[in-house]
């Protein structure tokens, strides 16, 4: 099998027939920071709030409530949604998609290449807007895997379509029997 060439932009190197592969990680990503906006929001209109009625509450109130209720608040409306947005990730490796996902429970969903699974790309009025977009990886017969609003959504399925081909043509190069080795010289067949 010959290689592809081109003027440095090629595909890596295939390994010989009958040699692993080694698995390499591609893409690792999150979806686009956008839902993140609110939170940034909250953050400054608690920040400019504190700085505001510090030193300056009604009598009844202290100083020590209104720190505890702003930390209550960025807590609950800037921390989590942003450890929740974090700990959500897709990984693209030569062999699989990965999903992650959970702050306490940690799961994880994969889809392996070999396999092979349909990819539609769904993109509405404001992912086009942002440059983002969601991916289904569809392979009939798990549920399927929705990968979404996701920065370079284009140049992601790119990816996919190619390590799916190039999967499945190395599954079956390999499963083809290897033809049988010509004999040294000096030994007999």
């Amino acid at each position: 099998m010959t290689q592809p060439t081109g003027l440095g932009l090629s595909r890596p190197l295939m390994p010989p027939s009958g040699v692993p592969t080694p698995e390499m990680r591609i893409v690792r990503t999150r979806g686009h920071a956008r839902r993140l906006t609110w939170s940034a929001l909250v953050l400054i209109a608690v920040a400019g709030a504190t700085g505001y009625f510090y030193d300056n509450l009604p009598a009844p109130f202290e100083d020590w409530m209104l720190f505890a209720a702003a930390g209550t608040v960025v807590f609950l409306l800037v921390l989590l949604p942003f450890l929740v947005w974090a700990s959500h990730t897709y990984t693209v490796t030569t062999r699989r998609v990965i999903e992650r996902s959970g702050l306490v429970v940690r799961r994880a969903r994969e889809l392996t290449h070999v396999r092979g699974y349909a990819i539609t790309e769904r993109r509405g009025i404001l992912q086009r807007i942002w440059g983002t977009g969601s991916l289904v990886l569809d392979d009939g017969v798990d549920r399927p895997l929705v990968i979404r609003n996701i920065p370079a959504v284009s140049l992601v399925h790119e990816v996919l379509v190619d390590q799916v081909e190039v999967n499945q043509i190395l599954a079956h190069r390999d499963s083809q029997a290897l033809p049988p080795a010509p004999p040294l010289p000096g030994q007999q067949a």
